[in-house]
């Protein structure tokens, strides 16, 4: 009796089957969870901006004259990320002063601040795919997420 030593062919198409499975599995995972990361770096953008807005209010106070321009808070410098840069954030409402009285349950500042997939290539230089949708937070630190 003569030892064969190696792999049939069957055997290795199982292994080659067993592979081309767990790839089609994985791929579309792990391709949700990069989309989650781009997105946490535009809300925590949408976060830094929302400060800034509170932050101007705190030191002016009443009187302060609110402008729609969010480079009025922060510098272009600051919202450049790998994915987002300041031209992908807008506010959609305010920021707006509110006048409070004892009996108003009203945020002193309100506003609606979204951050939108930038068309083409981030500020990397790559070209992403992306679900295209916008995400949008309120004063309240209330998150909606809207596609289009």
């Amino acid at each position: 009796m003569r030892n064969k030593k190696g792999f049939t062919l069957i055997e290795l198409m199982v292994v080659v089957l067993i592979v081309a499975v767990l790839a089609a599995v994985l791929v579309p995972l792990m391709t949700a969870r990069l989309e989650s990361a781009r997105w946490s770096e535009g809300k925590a953008g949408v976060g830094t901006i929302a400060t800034a807005v509170r932050a101007m209010y705190a030191e002016e106070g009443q009187g302060w004259d609110p402008s729609t321009e969010i480079s009025d808070y922060v510098n272009a410098s600051d919202m450049y990320g790998k994915y987002f840069r300041l031209a992908d954030y807008s506010f959609t409402d305010g920021p707006e002063v509110n006048t409070i009285t004892e009996d108003t349950e009203d945020y002193p500042v309100t506003f609606r601040i979204m951050v939108e997939a930038p068309d083409g290539a981030s500020p990397d230089g790559k070209t992403y795919k992306w679900t295209v949708a916008s995400w949008e937070m309120d004063q309240t630190g209330e998150w909606t997420r809207t596609m289009k």
